[in-house]
């Protein structure tokens, strides 16, 4: 029982659900404001960006943004015309073409999208930037970061504590970008102007610290690796920042702590947990991507978001999820799931907003992994197990492309995604070539995007043999396979019929029938087929515990 100890994420799942109407398979409706932010259109498709240079002031007690972000990029395809993204309660004041004294370019505004006519056409192989100014009120989160925009807090002491978090709303709540996965900058530099006695504290190095006249204080952040619109950061507050270092055979390493001042001594013995984390994520999925702009965590008003190199930590110094830590493992669940983000979906990165699995799925299997690595394969199952429940089968976990679709809908992605991976395991039943499969994944996709595609096809190759008939059952279709069944006791033994209710008609997952001596392994295909078992037919029962689906017992 949960009582009052329901996390936010699994209360939010249950109000959801009960706004679906307990529907069998969620359909959604799209707009052209969803194509215009989801598509590769030509005027998005003609330029790849390369470099970002956000420059803004950041006002607390006004709640406003005003600034300029320089976007520099390579033309793909001859053009005379970009899409850019901006959400439209900011204004766009100008923009200009390679500086901020050019004329300014016509641009004309359709929802979130900024199209801008160029002075003439651009070349394949140019490289040319944009230098957009604009300003105003970003949108607030109200329940961040399930929903996004920017979280205006005071600390204890009465001072501005601000962040952002824009997972699936986009970057363009509160930065003018090419809001599109497929294209991340090579590298990012990110100036912030906030009132002198607080810090800004954004993604990668701290280059410089400046006091400005009229009581301001600029921060100077470099970003040196791709990154996501939607890893892109600021905190605002009074933080206290200690730091450590992490050593690892390419040498030592940056771990960097904002915190709030009051809770420095908790952060401190709560953040031991990042280095022997670090230890077993590197032995399962390789380096840590980022040693170049270091490790930090910095404390938010709201749970936590995988912000690349400066990661959001919301989890009051508690066990578990916000303290519920129904195994009593003790471990913090926001330091390690927002951690396993860096390699999957900061480094490894999907390519389209509907195949998030990519990132969560991956991620959340990567919690079972660091359960396994200190308690053992028994208690890593038990840690799966407890997660199965969540698993809604309401809408498949690959929504519909080009139109933005916002993996946030549900938790299947999460959970029915990790099963799929738990499952995928035991099927290959060889942990040597899976864990290769999982390190050399991380490893040659590192600092790329990627679909689901070209992932089914990497392990495939890997694996040495075709699993897209799982594939596809657990990402493209939203029911659950069925085991149906029936019993007929033959004296000590009995006589198994069964066989997989799935959508595509080659599934054949073996699973492992328990009751008897030893686990019997069958593999029942979507035709009835019936298996001679050495166990009473009373005794019988599945190993639940190593693949995911359902079974219902025939007439």
């Amino acid at each position: 029982m949960l009582e009052n100890r329901i996390p936010a994420l699994r209360l939010w799942l249950i109000v959801t659900l009960l706004c679906w109407g307990f529907s069998s398979e969620v359909t959604a409706q799209f707009s052209r404001a969803d194509s215009l932010r989801g598509a590769m259109r030509p005027e998005r498709s003609c330029f790849d960006v390369t470099h970002y240079d956000l420059d803004i002031r950041l006002n607390p007690s006004q709640k406003t943004i005003e600034g300029q972000n320089t976007i520099t990029f390579k033309v793909t395809q001859p053009t005379s015309r970009i899409q850019l993204d901006l959400f439209e309660n900011l204004k766009i004041k100008w923009i200009k073409l390679n500086n901020p004294n050019a004329p300014d370019l016509n641009h004309v505004r359709e929802y979130n999208a900024i199209f801008v006519d160029l002075p003439r056409e651009l070349k394949a192989g140019e490289t040319q930037s944009v230098v957009v100014g604009y300003g105003g009120k970003p949108q607030e989160a109200f329940r961040a970061p399930w929903d996004g925009g920017f979280v205006w807090k005071q600390d204890p002491a009465g001072k501005p504590w601000v962040g952002v978090a824009c997972e699936g709303t986009g970057a363009s709540l509160w930065w003018p970008c090419k809001d599109h996965l497929s294209d991340e900058p090579d590298s990012m530099r990110i100036s912030v102007e906030v009132p002198q006695g607080l810090s800004a504290v954004c993604n990668g190095n701290l280059r410089k610290a400046s006091d400005l006249e009229g009581g301001w204080t600029r921060f100077e952040w470099g970003v040196s690796y791709p990154i996501n619109n939607y890893n892109v950061t600021v905190n605002v507050a009074d933080y206290a920042h200690f730091h450590d270092t992490y050593t690892n055979a390419s040498g030592t390493h940056d771990l960097d702590y904002y915190v709030l001042r009051h809770n420095e001594e908790k952060a401190k013995k709560q953040f031991q947990q990042v280095k022997p984390m670090l230890e077993i994520y590197e032995r399962a999925f390789g380096e840590y991507p980022f040693w170049k702009d270091g490790y930090a965590l910095v404390e938010t008003h709201y749970l936590g978001m995988e912000h690349q190199g400066a990661i959001a930590y919301g989890n009051h110094y508690l066990s578990g999820y916000d303290g519920f830590d129904p195994l009593g493992l003790g471990f913090d669940y926001i330091i390690i799931h927002e951690t396993g983000h860096e390699w999957w979906g900061n480094s490894v990165s999907c390519k389209d907003h509907a195949e998030l699995w990519i990132h969560e799925s991956f991620c959340t299997y990567s919690e079972a992994i660091y359960v396994e690595a200190i308690w053992g394969k028994e208690m890593a199952t038990k840690y799966l197990m407890n997660q199965r429940g969540q698993i809604l089968n309401a809408s498949p976990v690959v929504g519909p492309l080009d139109v933005n679709f916002d993996g946030w809908m549900g938790s299947d992605m999460y959970y029915k995604g990790a099963w799929m991976l738990h499952t995928l395991r035991n099927q290959v039943n060889d942990d040597q070539l899976w864990w290769a499969t999982i390190r050399s994944f991380a490893e040659d996709f590192r600092f790329k995007n990627t679909d689901t595609k070209e992932v089914m096809a990497y392990f495939n190759k890997k694996l040495g043999k075709d699993f897209g008939w799982l594939f596809d059952q657990y990402l493209f279709v939203a029911s659950a396979p069925v085991l149906e069944y029936k019993v007929k006791a033959k004296g000590g033994s009995c006589q198994l019929s069964c066989r997989w209710v799935a959508k595509p008609s080659n599934f054949s997952l073996k699973i492992n029938v328990l009751g008897g001596e030893n686990p019997v392994s069958i593999q029942p295909t979507t035709t009835l087929q019936k298996f001679d078992l050495p166990i009473e037919a009373e005794a019988l029962k599945f190993d639940f515990g190593t693949w995911y689906g359902k079974v219902k017992k025939m007439d």
